[in-house]
């Protein structure tokens, strides 16, 4: 079963951050450039706060809100959910879902290795049951059964 470090190692751990004084704009150009949903901030070498696509929509409904001038670090979400890198898919998809979440930082050995989305594991999740699957219609196939019980002898 797949574990988050095999998921990041499969899809990449490249993490994205920035300063708490970038502005959403630039944060959001960022996202776009990559192709990601949720930005990271950065403080003195530590992850201090995350700020996703979904926030957006949030802080956009904000009197005053303006992209170019706001800045992540006073939108940022500071409580943040780790992982283990040991976690298996099915225990990652409990902790999405238990706490409803969409995204968790890996941690291995006490440092940040990378970031999960629901996405991510949710993908893990279907490429294992489709394994099992395949598995058990390699040991009983329909035919085993058309051949037995329904055959008639002429």
């Amino acid at each position: 079963m797949k574990t988050a470090i095999e998921m990041l190692q499969e899809k990449g751990n490249k993490i994205y951050s920035v300063p708490p004084e970038t502005t959403i704009y630039d944060a959001l150009r960022i996202m776009a450039d990559n192709n990601i949903g949720a930005m990271l901030i950065e403080e003195s070498g530590t992850i201090s706060g995350i700020w996703t696509e979904r926030d957006l929509v949030r802080n956009s409904l904000q009197a005053g809100f303006d992209t170019k001038t706001a800045k992540i670090g006073d939108y940022m979400i500071t409580n943040l959910k780790k992982t283990p890198d040991d976690a298996t898919c099915y225990a990652l998809l409990d902790k999405f879902l238990g706490m409803r979440l969409r995204h968790l930082l890996v941690e291995k050995d006490g440092k940040l290795v990378g970031l999960l989305s629901v996405g991510d594991v949710i993908k893990a999740a279907l490429v294992q049951k489709s394994t099992e699957l395949d598995k058990l219609n390699a040991i009983v196939k329909w035919d085993y059964y058309e051949d037995w019980r329904w055959k008639t002898n002429d």
